[in-house]
């Protein structure tokens, strides 16, 4: 039997029809983890997504991306995070052998690797393809970073403007030189160090994950429409780097402020787009439908909302767009990005 997240009774309060049963789609950004302390979610493994994932809508294949779950325990410090990829390899196998439902569940797999490392990080990443048995995408070393105390900065720990610095930069080239994923996970005002980043290496494959990380908690409480409007002028920067795609979603965690876990009840999935429908047009807008890919980020986003009603407010968003348009933002490219068969 899946455990249940700890706002379980809080979410079953509300659930809804499922949009566009039929419509395919891969979610390239989820978590797993046997037990994770602090959040809502303590243990969100195998039997835990498949749940989510056969709650209405048709997910055919997943990502999963870098938490820093099962690392291991001995050997060399650096080499530790590949542990991550083993564990997630055997959960893939599991998946692909059919017997648990259609979905392949980790077919592609984003790892962890300390970025500070500089070109010494190329035998990790080596490490990591041969545990991920043909899995193994790429690398997210986040750069999430705000001096303020009521903004939880990446587990590792990153120093301010790690995404400027040569080392870190140097391990970029390590990703490139293997044709590997760069995921890049930072907040709103670092995205001025990403744009640099992604000019300086136009042959990274890039992804950025939640929208780029709007803040709404702490000093950017309150400061919704100023701080949008500096975003989208930065997504819009960013936008022109070519080698750059768009996740759409990831904008339901604690730091985004829109508080839906203090409310009575969880919000419907027109109230979810409603709130984030400004992110999600411009990114469209800016990179265009062949450059953007929705995400879940279960079960992060569990915090908020229920799988089903999280995707419905996704396809709410989609609802005149095209045939073509809607299979390209929900599966094709993803597929094509993570280099999944279909």
């Amino acid at each position: 039997m899946p455990s249940k997240a700890d706002n379980h009774d809080w979410l079953i309060q509300y659930d809804e029809e499922t949009l566009e049963p039929d419509l395919k789609i891969c979610d390239p950004h989820h978590h797993l983890w046997n037990e994770r302390f602090g959040r809502t979610t303590t243990r969100y493994q195998f039997d835990e997504i498949l749940e989510d994932l056969n709650s209405g809508h048709n997910i055919v294949s997943t990502v999963f991306i870098q938490c820093g779950a099962e690392y291991r325990a001995d050997g060399a410090e650096e080499m530790r995070p590949v542990g991550e990829t083993e564990f997630i390899a055997e959960i893939a196998a599991k998946s692909e052998t059919g017997k648990y439902g259609p979905q392949r569940v980790a077919a592609g797999i984003i790892g962890f690797a300390d970025f500070l490392l500089g070109d010494a990080v190329g035998d990790v990443l080596d490490a990591h393809i041969q545990a991920g048995g043909g899995r193994f995408r790429g690398i997210r070393c986040g750069a999430t970073y705000d001096p303020s105390d009521a903004i939880h900065n990446s587990s590792w720990e990153p120093p301010a403007e790690v995404l400027l610095d040569p080392k870190y930069r140097d391990s970029v080239a390590q990703l490139v030189k293997r044709d590997l994923v760069f995921e890049a996970w930072c907040y709103h005002p670092q995205l001025p160090e990403l744009i640099d980043l992604a000019k300086a290496y136009p042959d990274a494959r890039i992804v950025i994950d939640h929208c780029a990380g709007p803040l709404g908690v702490g000093p950017y409480e309150g400061r919704r429409a100023e701080i949008l409007e500096t975003w989208k002028s930065d997504i819009a920067a960013l936008a022109q780097c070519e080698n750059v795609t768009a996740k759409l979603g990831g904008l339901n965690m604690m730091f985004n402020g829109f508080n839906w876990q203090h409310r009575p009840m969880p919000p419907t999935s027109l109230e979810l787009l409603d709130a984030t429908r400004p992110y999600l047009e411009h990114l469209i807008e800016q990179f265009g439908i062949d450059r953007c890919m929705f995400e879940s980020n279960f079960p992060v986003d569990k915090l908020s909302c229920s799988y089903n009603v999280l995707w419905n407010s996704f396809k709410r968003l989609t609802a005149d767009y095209s045939a073509d348009e809607k299979a390209k933002l929900y599966h094709d490219n993803a597929v094509r990005f993570y280099r999944i068969e279909a």
